[in-house]
C-alpha cells in the first residue's frame, strides 16, 4: 500500500523549508518500519523504490515545481530507475535521505537519491530519470525550467550519469520476446 500518511506528515513537516534551487538538495528523515520489511528483516527492494518518493515529492514542491505544475495542469513521470544497494536498512533503523536533481537533456530531468545509515553509510543510491508531461505527451525540461523562473543554463552530465544514459540508449525496447 502506498504510504499516504507518510506523504502527508513528510509535506507538512517541510512546508515552511527555505525554497531551494533547482538543482538544491533536499534532506529529510525516515524509519524502516515493520510494514517496509521483507522476509530478512530489512527494508524491502520495492518498498525502497516507493519511500523514495517521500524525498522526491518534497524536492519538487521546495524548488518551486508543484506550483509550476498545478498552474500548467503538467504531471511528473518516472520513465526509468537504477538503484545500487550497498547496506541493510533494518527494521525501526532510522535513516536519511537525500533527494536533489543532477541533470536534463531534452527530454528528462534526472535525479539522484540516496539512503544514508545513521552511522555515516550510505544503503543505497538510485539514479531516476523523470518526465514533465501534459496532455500532448513530454515536456522539455529547459520550459519547465523557464517556467520555474530558474537558471536553465544545461550543465554538463556527470560521467556516470551520461554513462547510464547511453547505456539505456542502447537496450532494446520493446524488449525480445522469447
Amino acid at each position: 500500500m502506498y504510504p499516504i500518511i507518510r506523504m502527508v506528515k513528510q509535506m507538512i513537516l517541510h512546508r515552511n523549508d527555505p525554497p531551494l534551487s533547482a538543482m538544491g538538495t533536499h534532506v529529510s528523515h525516515h524509519r524502516c518500519w515493520p510494514w517496509d520489511i521483507d522476509l530478512w528483516m530489512e527494508l524491502n527492494n520495492g518498498r525502497t523504490l516507493t519511500l523514495l518518493d517521500l524525498g522526491r515529492i518534497p524536492l519538487a514542491h521546495r524548488i518551486g515545481l508543484i506550483s509550476v505544475m498545478r498552474q500548467k495542469r503538467w504531471s511528473m513521470t518516472m520513465a526509468g530507475v537504477s538503484v545500487r544497494y550497498r547496506r541493510r536498512i533494518r527494521t525501526f533503523e532510522k535513516f536519511e535521505m537525500r533527494s536533489r536533481a543532477v541533470y536534463w537533456d531534452d527530454r528528462f530531468i534526472y535525479l539522484e537519491q540516496t539512503m544514508w545509515k545513521q552511522d555515516g553509510e550510505c544503503a543505497n543510491h538510485a539514479l531516476y530519470r523523470s518526465a514533465i508531461t501534459d496532455r500532448d505527451g513530454i515536456v522539455p525540461p529547459a520550459q519547465v525550467i523557464e517556467a520555474m523562473g530558474a537558471d536553465n543554463t544545461r550543465l554538463q552530465a556527470p560521467e556516470w550519469v551520461q554513462g547510464w544514459i547511453d547505456a539505456e540508449a542502447k537496450r532494446p525496447w520493446p524488449p525480445m520476446q522469447d
